[in-house]
């Protein structure tokens, strides 16, 4: 190698180097701006989701995709990468009423059940492996959440009271991360 590539690959990484700490910088910058700061990309969704209604941080815009965090403000947009290996899913049962989502906004979605209790079963297709098999609450936004693992589908079921309800979920490149379609119906009395 001579003199003048190796100092031309010198000035790329130095480059390189700061653009990233550049970076890193405007990120730590805007998060701290939001409230955010200290946080990671699990930690920031996992936040803002179970945040009360009446207390989203300074209009900002979340957007969970299966591959990035997608946060604005103002005219300010920072993109986070998910984890390797799971990706978030945000289901809101719904007995009356429901929206169309896709990707889920963590600051604006609402679900019609609010704080209410749910038994919540996950199950990966092919294998039949139960994922999650818990009673849980669902945010004051009307949704619950679930780190699932990445590049799996299966079914999630919500019992509500006397009312259940399923949902198809994959978590490839192009599967939702917000699921607005479980709708609860009343389950048949057993047969005597």
């Amino acid at each position: 190698m001579n003199r003048l590539s190796a100092l031309l690959a010198v000035c790329a990484l130095a480059l390189a180097g700061c653009t990233t700490s550049q970076a890193n910088t405007e990120e730590a910058e805007f998060l701290a701006s939001v409230d955010l700061g200290g946080m990671d990309t699990v930690g920031i969704i996992d936040y803002l989701d179970t945040l009360l209604v009446e207390a989203p941080p300074h209009d900002l815009m979340a957007i969970v995709r299966s591959d990035e965090l997608v946060l604005s403000h103002s005219d300010q947009e920072i993109r986070l990468e998910m984890p390797a290996d799971s990706v978030y899913v945000s289901v809101a049962p719904f007995i009356n009423q429901t929206h169309d989502c896709f990707y889920h906004s963590l600051t604006t979605c609402l679900g019609e059940l609010r704080n209410a209790s749910v038994e919540v079963k996950i199950i990966e297709a092919g294998t039949g492996a139960v994922l999650v098999a818990e009673h849980a609450t669902t945010f004051d936004n009307g949704f619950i959440g679930y780190w699932l693992p990445r590049d799996t589908a299966g079914t999630i079921e919500i019992t509500h009271g006397e009312f259940t309800g399923h949902s198809f979920f994959d978590t490839g490149p192009d599967g939702a991360t917000c699921l607005t379609d479980l709708h609860l119906r009343a389950s048949p009395l057993p047969q005597v």
